[in-house]
Order: C-alpha cells, then structure tokens, then sequence
C-alpha cells in the first residue's frame, strides 16, 4: 500500500503533523524568493528578447502545474491540454476582436467554458484507463483543432487578429513595454502555484495521490474516485484556458495551429515529466531548462535548426529516465516537493 492510501486508511481527513507544517512554509518561502529573483531580473534584464523568453519560461511554468494537478497529481496522463488552451486564447480573442469586450471578461468565460468541457469529456474519458485515456485525449484535441480550422465564425485557417487599441491594463495590450507581460506572466504563475499548495495539502490533494498510486485500494477507501478526476480535470482547464487567454492577449494575433496544436499539450507536459511530475515546483525547473532550450535553438539556428528542439526533449527525457526517474528536482532532495506524500 502505498504512503498516500495508507494515509487514508489511517484518517479520512489527514491533519498535517508539525514536521509537514515546516516543509509546507519552506515551499512559501521559496516562492516568496523566486519572486524577488524575478524582481530583480527586471532591473537587470532590459534586451527586449531576453524578457520574451522570460515571459514565455513563466507562462509555461504556469501552465506545466496545470497540467501537473491532473497528471502529476491525479496520475491521469493527458495529451489533449491544447484544446483546453485554445478555447481560453478563442474565446477571449473573439469577444475582444469581435464585441470590444475586455479581455478580462474573456479570460474567466474562457476558463469556466474549458473547465465545462473537462467535465464533459471527462465522463466519458474517464471510464478509460492509462495510455487509452492519453490517446482518447489526443485523439479529442486533433478533433477540436479541425473544427476550429473549419470554422468561419472563429476566422478559419486565418485565425483572428486582435484590433489595435490604446496601451492600458483593461485591454492587456502593451506595444512599447514588455515589462506589464512579465507581471502578467508572473501573476499566473505565483496563482497556478498558490492553488496546486492549497489543493496539495486539502482533502483533494490525498485523493488525487492516492488514486494516482492504486485507484481500487483508495476507492475501497471510501475515495470517490470519479468525482476526484472529475475535480482534477475541471481545476486544470481553467488554469490552462487562463494562460491561452494570456498567450493571445500577449501575441494579439492567433490562429488554430498558433494556440491549438499538438506542440502545445507536449510543453505543457514535458516540463512536469522533466522537473519532476507531482510536485509543486517540478513544472516550474523543467520550462526554466526547456523553454529557453526551445528559444535558443530557434533564434540562433533558424529553419536550420527546425525540429532541434524536440531532439534536445527527446534526449533531455531520455537521461533523466535513466538518471533520475523522478525527475531533475530530485537532485535537490525534498526542497520542491510536496508536504504530504
């Protein structure tokens, strides 16, 4: 039986023990230090460049925890997040493009619109298991990106370019600053984080893991294994749609192959898969490895290095599989994972 379902078997509702108290203020902490870091990379960091891969590195270390609290947490692998991610940069793009409503309002619509579509997939998703639920996923996102492709309400092919308004906060456009997209970015970042620690430590955050480790020895439990990866899924669109609303609001210009392709559900994940799945600060040290990786080898190498990137994952996952297994925040012991295990 494994530490999270004999948790359960002692305590329906886990009480953290002052040793896990301790462990779970050190993971504030860090945050609190991660953010004076960034804080002072904007004084030193002023090449326009540098702070795109900045912005990119905490979008997407915002995103990897999101998928992180459905597959690391949860254990359910999926690779359809692009879908959910695609409605969040839609929604908000066609409400702005299309009626002048505030980007604001669309990020939330966004967020609630995937988090309703989660738990409609996930009910018939979640009947599958393993790498039949991963596929079934995939397989539902390739779907959702043909029909956006196919649609002229949502621009088609060309997608939809956002109007040329004044630079403010309420219409998240910024021509001549960087600097807004970086708060933005670290905005989304430091909330994913703060809701992955609160879930992490609640009842949800057992569950999860003890349906990630034996779902029938939790369900036998008295989990309701169901409702929990219904949850899961449902609190992971929202943030992923959240940071497409971002994306679309930071680039003013999508289109399907731009925010929904299969690209999209790999850097969500490998980051997690990389750093070091279920914990909270494994997205996080995987995009800041990947992300720049990615930015580097396309800036520096042009067409000539199309595709070098994937190269670089594909061997990145392949040494810390065979090294570290749990991923490359295993290197610093329990500093980045989780209180409860």
């Amino acid at each position: 039986m494994s530490d999270a379902t004999a948790t359960l078997a002692v305590t329906a509702a886990p009480t953290p023990s002052s040793k896990d108290d301790g462990a779970r203020r050190r993971q504030v902490l860090i945050l609190v230090a991660v953010c004076a870091v960034i804080a002072l990379l904007l004084f030193a960091v002023t090449d326009v460049y540098l702070q795109n891969v900045l912005i990119l590195t905490l979008m997407y270390a915002a995103l990897s925890q999101s998928w992180n609290i459905l597959g690391g947490y949860c254990g359910q692998i999926s690779l359809g997040h692009a879908l959910y991610f695609g409605v969040g940069a839609y929604t908000t793009s066609y409400l702005f493009a299309g009626y002048g409503i505030l980007p604001w309002f669309g990020l939330v619509l966004g967020g609630v619109l995937s988090a309703l579509l989660a738990l409609v997939l996930g009910y018939f998703c979640f009947r599958l298991k393993g790498h039949y639920f991963a596929i079934a996923t995939l397989v539902i996102a390739e779907i959702g990106l043909l029909l956006v492709h196919n649609s002229d309400t949502l621009g088609g092919a060309l997608g939809i370019q956002w109007p040329f308004a004044a630079d403010g906060w309420a219409t998240m456009q910024f021509a001549r600053n960087k600097l807004p997209y970086i708060y933005l970015a670290l905005a989304l970042f430091v909330v994913t984080w703060v809701a992955t620690y609160v879930i992490e430590g609640s009842r949800w955050g057992f569950w999860w893991r003890a349906i990630k480790d034996d779902s029938q020895a939790a369900e036998s439990l008295g989990v309701e294994v169901f409702r929990s990866k219904m949850a899961a899924a449902g609190v992971s669109a929202f943030f992923t749609a959240v940071g497409g609303a971002f994306y679309a609001a930071f680039v003013a210009y999508i289109d399907p192959d731009s925010v929904m392709s299969f690209r999209f559900s790999l850097l969500f994940c490998l980051p997690a898969v990389l750093g070091g799945i279920g914990t909270l600060w494994g997205p996080a040290v995987g995009a800041l490895i990947l992300i720049p990786v990615t930015e580097l080898t396309r800036s520096y190498l042009g067409g000539s290095g199309s595709g070098l990137d994937l190269i670089i994952y594909g061997g990145l996952i392949m040494i810390v599989a065979l090294a570290r297994p749990e991923g490359v925040l295993s290197l610093f012991g329990g500093a980045g994972k989780g209180s409860a295990r």
